[in-house]
């Protein structure tokens, strides 16, 4: 496999040669048939003046295989008064067969570090290390140590060099990457005032004395949540250095309380601590303010009298600045804390408002409560009537009603008679309670005339008397309209009031009515008084005979009628007949033989 690298004149270049088997090769790099390096997939180049090509070949037990890599040469010119000079290109290639390990190190600032350097060439004088602190003096190879106990020099730049037998000379250095963490890390606000919902808002993290900043990491969090990521930073200096970054956003009210902060981290690779050196500044905690909104309302609700206030509803308040609420009833602000009555129920409007404006919310409350009883002691009723709109218990909600009469339970009466009058226990019961209630009913009723003899037919100069009898609740005063006379009496006795005539001409006869009245209604009945006429009556002694007449009649009637039934059953005589001689004859009668 054939590759090709560039590279200017002079500049350093590191070839990769990588290859995968099992087992692992091994590696081997070769130049015009040189030995240069063992057991090392990178080779370093330094000071590269001249285009080769080097070998790199990877072995285990079952083959090999090699990458040839061209290094080509990019000359450079040198401007003289005479003009543009081409520096001639040196014989011998640059090649430094020195190994470092490892070849880069990442060290914590004030940490010690230490890099080993060796060697596998022949031919080789000597080597050591050039460093400001650490260095060695020249010694014999194949091995040298550069080691210091505190790093602590930012442009550190220690050189491992060997010296050939034909004072060739080469140097190679380790990448040294010197960290430091941020001494501080915090977030500020850039805008003034506070936040307000919808409109953009800026927030600094400031990340103080960190190196180096190239592999700074700075991520942004709102709670647990990434909000923003910068990857590194452009600045080339390799002392630590304080740096800043921002986050625009535009806030929500989801926003409000909630903690903004960043992190620092140095992304150091894999040559890296094992952790990654990390700095997180303070919460900084965001104000927003946002126009107030009411939540968690029911559309309707139900309270217990006395017991429940409009301040004990499911509602939450939700504003930045807190905002004020007011509640109103029938257009009428309230004190929220009071507690209700029935007589409260109805629709409740909550206004809640801020300096950034207002809303509102509408609620529908009934107050429920336990039965009771507005109804009197004692009721009257007309029979067939209603009472329940008299005697309806109130509660919320509607009570459930039992009647009690005599000790059993009993429906309500739906349509009154005149024998439900009496004393009834009405008991209402809900989920709030039960109330009871002694109720005593008088069933009231129209007179009833109860006299059945309403029309008399007399002699004249015969006594009679007309009764009229009624019945009801209240009991009915009796009167009689009729013609007033001088025999005619009236007389008043137990809830009846007769009229008596005495020795009636034809002048009493007529109608007599009797009106029976109470507060139900009055009630009236006709009685009718009739004379006989004298040609057409029958003296008594007369009919006395008439009767005794008619009994004789029937006596006779009865006496014949008993003769003859006695005589078919009496004695026969009988007359033989000689043709039927030979036949006995007798004769019986009542049993007797003739």
């Amino acid at each position: 496999m054939d590759f090709n690298v560039s590279v200017n004149e002079g500049s350093d270049v590191t070839l990769n040669c990588e290859a995968e088997g099992n087992p692992p090769p091994v590696f081997h790099w070769t130049c015009d048939g040189v030995n240069i390096l063992e057991n090392a997939n990178n080779l370093n180049i330094t000071r590269v003046h001249a285009s080769t090509t080097y070998h790199c070949t990877a072995t285990n037990y079952l083959g090999n295989t090699t990458k040839q890599i061209h290094v080509h040469v990019i000359k450079t010119t040198k401007t003289t008064a005479l003009g543009a000079v081409t520096i001639p290109e040196p014989s011998a290639p640059t090649v430094c067969p020195l190994i470092l390990s490892p070849a880069e190190i990442v060290v914590r600032f004030g940490d010690p570090a230490s890099v080993n350097c060796s060697t596998s060439a022949t031919g080789v004088v000597g080597m050591g290390w050039e460093a400001a602190f650490g260095g060695t003096g020249f010694q014999k190879p194949p091995a040298v140590t550069w080691r210091v106990e505190k790093l602590e020099e930012w442009k550190m730049e220690p050189k491992c060099y060997m010296t050939l037998k034909n004072n060739h000379q080469c140097h190679v250095m380790p990448a040294i990457t010197l960290y430091k963490t941020p001494d501080t890390v915090s977030v500020s606000a850039l805008d003034h005032g506070p936040m307000v919902e919808g409109i953009e808002y800026l927030l600094k993290c400031d990340i103080i004395n960190v190196a180096p900043v190239q592999k700074l990491k700075v991520t942004w969090y709102r709670g647990n949540e990434t909000v923003h990521t910068q990857q590194m930073f452009d600045d080339t200096n390799v002392a630590p250095v304080n740096v800043s970054t921002t986050l625009r956003f535009t806030p929500g009210r989801d926003y409000n309380a909630a903690l903004f902060s960043c992190k620092a981290e140095l992304q150091l690779g894999p040559e890296g601590p094992e952790l990654i050196p990390t700095a997180t500044s303070s919460p900084y905690i965001a104000v927003v303010h946002y126009k107030p909104l009411i939540q968690g309302c029911p559309g309707r609700y139900t309270g217990v009298e006395n017991e429940f206030s409009v301040d004990k509803l499911p509602c939450r308040a939700d504003g930045n600045p807190p905002p004020t609420v007011q509640w109103y009833y029938q257009g009428k602000p309230i004190n929220a804390s009071e507690p209700l009555t029935r007589t409260h129920s109805g629709k409740y409007t909550a206004e809640v408002v801020n300096s950034l404006g207002r809303s509102n919310t509408f609620v529908d409350i009934t107050i429920e409560y336990s039965p009771s009883f507005t109804c009197n002691e004692r009721y009257e009723v007309e029979e067939g009537g209603k009472l329940q709109t008299m005697c309806e218990p109130k509660g919320v909600p509607e009570p459930f009603v039992t009647w009690i009469k005599d000790g059993r339970e009993m429906a309500s009466p739906h349509h009154w008679t005149k024998q439900d009058s009496g004393k009834y226990l009405i008991t209402a019961t809900n989920k709030h309670g039960t109330a009871n209630h002694t109720l005593n009913i008088e069933v009231l009723y129209a007179p009833v005339i109860t006299e059945k003899n309403y029309n008399r037919k007399v002699s004249p100069g015969e006594n009679v008397t007309f009764d009229c009898l009624a019945e009801g609740n209240p009991p009915p005063k009796i009167r009689w309209n009729y013609t007033p006379a001088v025999n005619v009496r009236e007389t008043t006795g137990w809830h009846q009031t007769s009229i008596s005539i005495t020795r009636a001409t034809s002048t009493n006869a007529g109608v007599y009515i009797c009106v029976a009245s109470n507060k139900v209604r009055n009630v009236t009945r006709p009685f009718t008084l009739q004379m006989k006429d004298k040609a057409f009556e029958f003296p008594p002694a007369l009919i006395v005979g008439l009767i005794i007449l008619l009994v004789f009649v029937c006596i006779i009637i009865l006496v014949i009628s008993v003769h003859h039934c006695w005589k078919k059953h009496g004695q026969y005589s009988f007359v033989a007949d000689k043709s039927f001689s030979d036949i006995p004859m007798t004769t019986q009668s009542d049993g007797v033989q003739a």
